[in-house]
């Protein structure tokens, strides 16, 4: 019975304790500082031992400058044999709420003495000198913590003081300390590092870094500073610069992989940089004893040749491509330059036929899962192109029930959707988009999305489907390369339903086309249109994206470029493009500091 009656006794005190910790917390947020004390000075009479009751009542005093009330209360703690040395830093504030810097600093730096006392002390008095905005004692906590006790770290609090105060050299050297000595994750370090640089090489921030990393590498020679010069020119586009710090890399782990230059050309290539990219590729062809390595490398080369390529030059392309087969041969191993080849084949040489008998062999080949759903996948593009859509979307079908729950079988299932579009079978094409709206990859949930609305909107209002199916007509000519008559189809949906809900769709694929034939004024003129008379549909942050794109990349007009970069900043927050636009925008506004 007694136990009972304890136990019941002990659960009311609990309950009691923890309703004057809320209503403490919930007055003092509120603003309500009068209440607050109340109840924060019964939790420090019963228990005196936790700090947080203290802080939070010193801070009610303060709040209603009750100054000397503070002092007197945090007075007493200190004479404590168990004080912490934060209480030092609360009375040291106290005085400084006050004007009275001289006992401040007084009381500073009794707290900086307790770290002598017991290093271990560095982070919390650190901490709480931060809070404060007491930067340069913040500074001297954590340092002389570091000196006295060398396993601690703090270079992380330190590097990040070091930004706010400007002083950029020492926050780069706090957080390639960090890296060197292996304490967190490089890309962390070098995302916060990214927040202080630009493109632009001549930045003050740039050559710094730059200073920064050649002294660490004076100092000691290690591996990581031609890794993180490489890493500096790559953000500065500086391809050529990044290729000799990763020659001397690959030298210098004798020759082990090349991996990270195949990372790099394929950075250039994708920048758009193909004499760089062509440079690193040979590089890799010439020392590479890998075939796959040296393959996927004349694959790139390839690529880079094909950019505007037509004529003798395609005919010249064919005979690397037979000269490759020749050499490789048909190999499980080599799967991607059978499928390049049938794509050069299909999308260049507009020769399918002989395109669909290469990949049905490779199928012969003893192939894992994922080797078949590859060729499969290709297979199925190449049928859709050749128009036999019931061919194609039994292999789509095949890998998406192989894959269900992969990247790859979500890509089948959309291409099914695509071709089931492209066919005229609107209904089939919706059912598969909307299992499509939550895929794991967000571009192909983008898709779908897009796809499924551009349907489902324009099959309300016209229950003969005319304009969408014009509309699939010209997306399917766009999808076999044959652009021109692919625009004249959208001209022609511009031009007879005007007003209906497919013009903005109609609107920026001609836009799209447009570009790609390199008719940027004309791409421009649609997309200005979208953003004019139809701010409020789904396609106005493509139309704004795509404008910042073209006045950035190719109309060189960056003002222009940071102007359409800001309306989806301020406007669509939602957006696939908000993160690329907000990006591009504090480059081009030359933010050096995030």
């Amino acid at each position: 019975m007694r136990y009972i009656l304890f136990l019941i006794s002990f659960l009311f005190l609990s309950s009691v304790h923890s309703q004057e910790d809320f209503l403490a917390k919930q007055y003092f947020n509120d603003g309500d500082y009068e209440k607050a004390v109340i109840f924060y000075e019964k939790l420090v009479d019963k228990n005196p031992r936790r700090t947080d009751y203290s802080e939070g009542l010193v801070a009610c005093y303060q709040q209603l400058e009750r100054y000397t009330d503070a002092e007197a209360f945090l007075l007493k703690k200190i004479e404590d044999t168990y004080a912490f040395p934060t209480f030092y830093i609360e009375l040291g504030y106290n005085f400084t709420l006050q004007n009275q810097p001289e006992k401040a600093t007084q009381y500073y730096d009794m707290a900086i003495q307790k770290i002598d006392e017991n290093p271990n002390f560095g982070y919390s008095v650190g901490y709480r000198f931060q809070k404060y905005a007491l930067l340069d004692y913040a500074i001297l906590a954590y340092t002389r913590a570091m000196a006295l006790k060398p396993e601690l770290n703090y270079d992380y609090q330190l590097a990040r003081i070091y930004g706010e105060q400007g002083a950029i050299e020492k926050m780069y050297q706090s957080f390639l300390n960090l890296i060197y000595q292996g304490r967190t994750s490089r890309s962390n370090i070098l995302r916060n590092i990214d927040d202080y640089i630009s493109e632009d090489p001549s930045n003050a921030n740039n050559v710094l870094l730059r200073k920064v990393l050649l002294k660490n590498a004076q100092k000691n020679p290690d591996i990581l500073w031609n890794e993180l010069l490489s890493w500096l020119f790559i953000q500065q586009k500086q391809y050529n610069s990044a290729f000799g710090q990763e020659k001397a890399i690959y030298k210098r782990t004798n020759e082990s992989s090349l991996d990270r230059l195949e990372n790099l050309g394929q950075i250039a290539l994708e920048d758009k940089d193909n004499k760089n990219a062509t440079t690193v590729f040979n590089y890799i062809i010439d020392n590479s004893e890998d075939p796959v390595v040296k393959l996927n490398a004349q694959l790139h080369l390839i690529d880079i040749e094909l950019e505007d390529a037509n004529g003798k030059k395609l005919d010249a392309v064919e005979k690397k491509f037979t000269d490759l087969i020749t050499e490789y041969g048909y190999q499980s191993r080599t799967l991607q330059l059978q499928i390049a080849y049938a794509n050069f084949l299909t999308f260049k040489k507009e020769n399918p036929a002989s395109a669909i008998n290469i990949l049905k062999k490779s199928l012969e080949l003893p192939l894992g899962r994922m080797g078949v759903a590859y060729v499969k996948l290709a297979l199925g593009d190449i049928l859709v192109y050749d128009q036999k859509f019931n061919q194609a979307l039994i292999y789509f079908t095949q890998i998406q029930k192989s894959l269900k729950n992969d990247v790859l079988g979500q890509d089948a299932r959309f291409k099914v959707a695509q071709t089931s579009f492209y066919k005229g079978d609107f209904d089939w094409a919706l059912t598969q988009l909307k299992v499509l709206r939550g895929s794991t990859s967000q571009l192909i949930a983008n898709d779908a999305m897009q796809l499924s609305l551009l349907i489902s909107d324009n099959s309300l209002e016209d229950s003969t489907q005319t304009a969408l199916k014009k509309y699939a007509r010209a997306d399917l000519l766009a999808y076999q390369n044959k652009n021109r008559e692919a625009i004249d189809v959208l001209e022609d949906i511009l031009q007879n339903h005007k007003g209906e809900k497919i013009e903005d769709e109609a609107l920026l694929k001609q836009g799209q086309l447009l570009e790609a034939q390199k008719s940027f004024e004309n791409a421009v003129f649609n997309y200005r249109k979208i953003v004019e008379f139809y701010a409020d549909g789904i396609l106005a942050d493509d139309a704004y994206f795509a404008l910042g794109e073209l006045y950035r990349t190719i109309l060189n007009e960056p003002e222009k470029a940071k102007t359409h970069y800001e309306k989806i900043i301020y406007n669509y927050q939602d957006s696939y493009y908000f993160p690329k636009s907000r990006k591009h925008f504090r480059r081009l506004r030359g933010d050096a500091i995030n």
